[in-house]
């Protein structure tokens, strides 16, 4: 999505394809043993950001149904499509 604000353009992020996407990264990480049966797989932010960007690797999440949390510099993600609660 491009917005036209004067001379400026604004680009949804989500729409901005990472200039070194790597998509075989991305797909041996929800490959890995403990994604393919429901677990956890964590990675740096700078990892993703490096790899694929932000964008793509939460677009990638959400596709698959997945819970993704952002704490520390780490991403988390769930690998299952179940209901989320948070315990405090």
């Amino acid at each position: 999505m491009v917005m036209q604000i004067g001379a400026m353009q604004i680009v949804h992020a989500a729409t901005v394809r990472h200039p070194r996407a790597n998509p075989s990264w991305c797909a041996r990480i929800f490959d890995a043993k403990s994604a393919r049966r429901g677990g956890i797989v964590r990675r740096a932010v700078r990892d993703v950001d490096r790899e694929i960007g932000r964008a793509a690797f939460v677009a990638e999440v959400t596709r698959r149904g997945f819970q993704l949390i952002e704490c520390g510099g780490q991403y988390i993600v769930i690998c299952n499509a179940g209901q989320l609660v948070v315990h405090t």
